[in-house]
């Protein structure tokens, strides 16, 4: 068996690359984006990577899943789970970092393995990847429709059209952000500028003003005594806790580590800054200041937020899947601070929406430039944007949004990230091994040391999400495996190209 050299950069079997262990060479990545029918215009700056990055990540974790996780799963401890889970992700982005910088091209984590570990492992992430911001986008859209309802004056933006609630707050809200995306991703950033400012400043209110009502004797016990919970036994607990038979993951040092992986999901949105790499003007120093600026920013408001709501009210005053910000600010008759946190959310829910799709828009534009999806999909328009895609997905999540009624998909969301973190981090060190040659904007401290805790961090917190979650995760991966044997490895580019036909 002899090995491709670097331009074609995979296993050959009879002088022909196979389908499932070809990779894309950087060089290639790099040549695809100055197609003139699929080129993306160049207009972010650190600055605007930066700014999406903070837009994502302060919004539905800061304003609902804070007080939900210390009511139900955490207690005080919460704030430990946040920086564990920062930890995580802090490692994680140092891997980004250098990923992005070295291949600035569409797509994150699917352009990167398809760089590293070949065409099939490159679907298998791309396809959680569509999974991950689709449900996301539309969990979120349906969470900026209730925070509506609350700011017009309790007025519910549901419908009844016959049998089925019709939610046309969650389907106006992706109606305009689908414009902006497609108007151009300078625009995006100016709007998210405008809207995050806002809801940083509200941050900032809380924070200040909780203060003030913070009890110490609220933060005993910090890691309270564990306790029985549906929401901890059965296929509901870690998968961690599964396998030790402790029985349940609900308060306790088992809770305190079911917690970190729940509140991950606050920290999903420093990798979709990667998404923009190549919509990037100098991406070998905008994207590491924007990857690791916006998650040291994120991580220092959330554990200032969660350290003054758990000051602020003992944590069972959090039970329950209702309570949220807002809720220890109601407790003290603070109705002021309430309502400003409801105007905040609506605001902060706005850009995660919009960033989420962004993302979505970016890996089913790279996959279909590689031909894993259709190659129609792929040409941009006259603002330099993928408009179909833009326009599809945002129909998809108009959809799901408007139509299903979709519960909290925080764990659906969390292990498929988490899956992304750990090849990416594993393909830092392929890369410097097979590619030492080439040019790095940013190059991750003492590797492989930083790159293997990366990866072992980021699995600690997935066997610590619940059985069902990772039952739901394996049957979605399935399903992605047999669409790829059905379309995708005939339809790749890399395949074509192989046959002569491009």
């Amino acid at each position: 068996m002899a090995i491709q050299d670097k331009g074609s950069g995979g296993p050959d079997i009879g002088g022909r690359p196979t389908g499932l262990f070809r990779t894309k060479s950087i060089e290639q990545s790099i040549r695809d984006t100055d197609e003139p029918e699929t080129k993306l215009r160049k207009d972010l700056t650190a600055w605007d990577l930066t700014v999406f990055g903070v837009a994502v990540v302060i919004g539905a974790g800061i304003f609902t899943l804070t007080a939900r996780t210390a009511g139900n799963v955490a207690g005080p401890s919460v704030s430990a789970a946040f920086v564990i889970a920062a930890i995580a992700c802090g490692l994680a982005a140092l891997c980004y970092a250098e990923f992005a910088s070295t291949v600035p091209v569409a797509g994150s984590a699917y352009t990167f393995s398809y760089a590293t570990f070949g065409e099939l492992v490159a679907w298998i992430i791309g396809w959680d990847l569509i999974l991950e911001f689709a449900l996301a986008a539309s969990v979120v859209a349906k969470g900026w429709s209730l925070y509506l309802g609350e700011v017009i004056g309790n007025h519910s933006p549901i419908a009844q059209i016959g049998s089925v609630k019709f939610d046309w707050g969650a389907v106006l809200i992706v109606a305009i952000i689908t414009v902006v995306l497609a108007t151009g991703t300078k625009l995006s950033s100016r709007v998210s500028l405008v809207i995050t400012s806002i809801k940083v400043a509200v941050v900032l209110v809380v924070v200040v003003v909780g203060a003030f009502y913070i009890d110490p004797d609220n933060y005993s016990p910090y890691i309270p005594p564990s306790e029985a919970g549906s929401t901890g036994e059965g296929i509901h607990q870690s998968l961690f806790s599964y396998a030790t038979g402790a029985g349940g993951s609900t308060f306790g040092w088992y809770g305190l580590l079911a917690a970190a992986s729940l509140v991950f999901f606050a920290f999903i949105g420093f990798d979709i800054v990667a998404t923009t790499a190549e919509e990037t003007k100098n991406p070998q120093k905008a994207l590491p200041r924007g990857i690791l600026g916006s998650l040291l920013i994120v991580t220092i408001l959330y554990v200032a937020v969660t350290l003054v709501l758990t000051g602020m009210v003992d944590y069972h005053e959090l039970a329950g899947d209702s309570s949220n910000l807002a809720t220890a600010f109601g407790i003290h008759g603070i109705t002021w601070a309430k309502n400003l946190i409801s105007f905040g959310a609506l605001a902060g829910l706005t850009t995660v929406v919009m960033v989420l799709m962004l993302g979505q828009t970016r890996v089913l534009f790279a996959m279909s430039r590689d031909g894993l999806m259709p190659r129609r999909l792929a040409p941009t328009g006259k603002h330099g944007t993928p408009v179909r895609i833009t326009v599809l997905v945002g129909v998809v999540v108009a959809v799901l949004a408007g139509v299903f009624p979709i519960g909290t998909l925080e764990e659906m969301v969390n292990i498929g990230t988490l899956f992304a973190f750990v090849l990416v981090s594993i393909g830092v060190i392929v890369l410097r091994r097979t590619r030492p040659d080439l040019p790095r904007g940013f190059r991750v401290p003492f590797v492989p040391v930083v790159p293997i805790l990366a990866v072992l961090a980021c699995v600690w917190l997935m066997v610590n999400l619940s059985v069902e979650t990772w039952i739901r995760f394996i049957v979605w991966m399935v399903l992605g495996v047999i669409i790829y044997f059905a379309y995708s490895r005939r339809h790749s580019m890399m395949e074509r190209r192989s046959r002569g036909e491009v």
